[in-house]
C-alpha cells in the first residue's frame, strides 16, 4: 500500500509540473521583451509544447548558449496547436528574429511557416522532430528514433515468451512515428507478438491515462504497452495501477525522465530508450551561431544516440536527473 501511494504522488507531481510549466512560460514571454534591445540578437523558439520537461531542457540549454552570446531567447508555447504555431512564427520573424529552432507540432504541416521564414530569410533548426521538407530548414537535430524504438523491441523479444501489445501514439510528430515503427518492425519477425490496440495520446500523460484505461476495457489480458514517450508511458502506469495490474504489464518508453528512471529503479516499468535533450539543446545553439556567422553547416541532419535503461543497468547517480 505504502508503494502505490508513493506511484501516486509521483505521477500527481509529474502532472503539477506540466501546469506549472504553463504558468512559468507566461513568466517567460512576458520577461523577455523588456531585456531586448537594439545590441542584442533576438533568436526565436517554438515547441510543441512546453507542458513536457523534456522542451523545458532543451529550452534551458539554448537559452544558455544564446545568452552566453549576450542574445535574447523568445520561447512560445503552441499547446499542441498547429495553427497557433504557425502563427507565433510569424509573429517571431515579424518581430525581427534573426533565426528561429521549431519543435513542430504536426511535421507535415509547417509549411506556412517555414515558408514565411524561408522568405523573410530567417533561418530556421528542426529541434526533436524533423519536418516534411528538410529544404526549408538549415539543420535538424533529433534523436535516433527508429533505432530508440527497435531497441525496446529487442529488449522485449530478448525478456520474454510472447504477449499482446498496446501502443500509444502521437502521429503528428515525425520522432514518435519513427520509434513506434522501429519497435513495430523489429516485432513483426515475431508471431508471439501481436499488437491488438492502439490510441493517439499527442505524447501526453494526461491524455495516455484514458486512453490506456480505454484500451484495458477492450482488452483486459494486454501484456506490453510501448509508448512513444515517457509521459505516454506514466499515464499508462497510473491506469495499469487503477486497474490493479501495475506489476503484471511491461511498459516501454522513450526519453529518460527523472520520474520514469525512478519507476523503473522500483521495478513498475521495464524500460526507456533514454535521450539527451541537454545535447539536443546545445548542439543546436550552437550550430544556430554557426549560421549566423554564414559557416558552412557539415552535417545537416544530425542524428544522436539514444541508450536503453532497465532495472540492471540503471545507476543510482542516473535517477533524478537528465542527460
Amino acid at each position: 500500500m505504502k508503494k502505490q501511494k508513493r506511484i501516486f504522488w509521483m505521477l500527481v507531481a509529474v502532472m503539477m509540473a506540466g501546469i506549472l510549466a504553463e504558468g512559468l512560460l507566461r513568466l517567460v514571454e512576458a520577461d523577455h521583451s523588456a531585456r531586448q534591445n537594439e545590441h542584442r540578437r533576438k533568436l526565436g523558439a517554438v515547441y510543441m509544447t512546453l507542458n513536457n520537461p523534456f522542451y523545458e531542457i532543451i529550452d534551458e540549454e539554448i537559452r544558455a548558449v544564446v545568452e552566453n552570446h549576450g542574445d535574447v531567447l523568445i520561447s512560445r508555447n503552441p499547446a499542441l496547436s498547429v495553427e497557433r504555431q504557425i502563427s507565433e512564427v510569424k509573429e517571431l520573424i515579424a518581430g525581427g528574429v534573426d533565426l528561429i529552432f521549431i519543435n513542430p507540432v504536426d511535421w507535415q504541416e509547417m509549411e506556412p511557416a517555414l515558408l514565411a521564414a524561408y522568405e523573410a530569410n530567417v533561418p530556421v533548426i528542426a529541434i526533436d522532430t524533423s519536418v516534411q521538407d528538410d529544404k526549408l530548414v538549415a539543420c535538424t537535430v533529433v534523436s535516433d528514433n527508429y533505432r530508440a524504438g527497435m531497441q525496446c523491441a529487442e529488449h522485449l523479444i530478448s525478456h520474454s515468451a510472447g504477449g499482446k501489445i498496446a501502443l500509444l501514439k502521437h502521429t503528428e510528430a515525425r520522432s514518435a512515428v519513427d520509434r513506434i515503427q522501429g519497435f513495430c518492425d523489429a516485432i513483426k519477425m515475431h508471431p508471439e507478438f501481436s499488437v491488438v490496440d492502439e490510441a493517439e495520446c499527442w505524447g501526453q500523460l494526461e491524455l495516455a491515462m484514458p486512453a490506456m484505461e480505454e484500451m484495458l476495457k477492450r482488452h483486459p489480458d494486454i501484456d506490453i504497452v510501448m509508448a512513444l514517450n515517457d509521459p505516454a508511458a506514466m499515464g499508462a502506469l497510473a491506469a495499469l495501477q487503477n486497474a490493479g495490474r501495475l506489476d503484471k504489464v511491461l511498459v516501454y518508453g522513450v526519453d529518460g525522465v527523472p520520474e520514469t528512471k525512478e519507476m523503473i529503479a522500483a521495478g513498475h516499468m521495464t524500460a526507456t530508450a533514454e535521450q539527451s535533450p541537454r545535447q539536443i539543446g546545445r548542439i543546436a545553439a550552437e550550430h544556430a551561431y554557426h549560421i549566423l556567422k554564414g559557416e558552412a553547416v557539415n552535417e545537416q541532419h544530425i542524428e544522436l544516440v539514444t541508450y536503453l535503461l532497465t532495472r540492471e543497468n540503471l545507476s543510482p547517480d542516473d535517477i533524478g536527473r537528465w542527460e
